[in-house]
């Protein structure tokens, strides 16, 4: 079984762009407290929401979850937007194409039904390269195929 991780880079900025995001809506609230005189008790509730947002983001980010699994029978996809298929078994994938969206490095599994999951390899711990060896095994074992000793793919 293999899985993959968020990289840590990825984790920051997305750390970075939620934290902006919890700031800045803590600001304009305050400013609309401040015009509207309404209870204390709203401006409390802000900040406690607040601060339990980034606790849960510091959370994220330290444990980060798996991204991608591979195991003998398939592979599953969690947490990438617009992924396509987020699960499916090996028998499944009819091919896998490199490819760029949007400037980002991206690996497509096409299904034999047409669909298909992509999966941007820059948000994930560990090189490219790797992940795509990786990939390729389980998806010629899954296909019952076997590398022959010492040949690398």
């Amino acid at each position: 079984m293999s899985r993959y991780r968020f990289s840590g880079s990825f984790v920051v900025r997305l750390l970075g762009l939620a934290l902006v995001a919890v700031g800045v809506l803590v600001v304009v609230l305050v400013a609309l407290v401040a015009l509207l005189s309404p209870p204390a008790a709203v401006l409390d509730t802000v900040v406690v929401v607040a601060v339990v947002t980034v606790l849960a983001l510091g959370l994220l980010a330290v444990r980060r979850p798996v991204v991608v699994q591979f195991d003998t029978r398939g592979y599953q996809v969690r947490w990438v937007r617009g992924a396509g298929v987020r699960r499916a078994e090996w028998k499944q994938v009819e091919d896998v194409a490199a490819t760029v969206l949007g400037e980002e490095r991206c690996v497509v599994l096409r299904l034999r039904d047409g669909r298909t999951t992509t999966v941007p390899v820059g948000i994930l711990a560990g090189r490219p390269d790797d992940f795509v060896r990786d990939l390729q095994q389980h998806l010629d074992s899954g296909h019952g195929y076997r590398r022959a000793p010492g040949r690398r793919g």
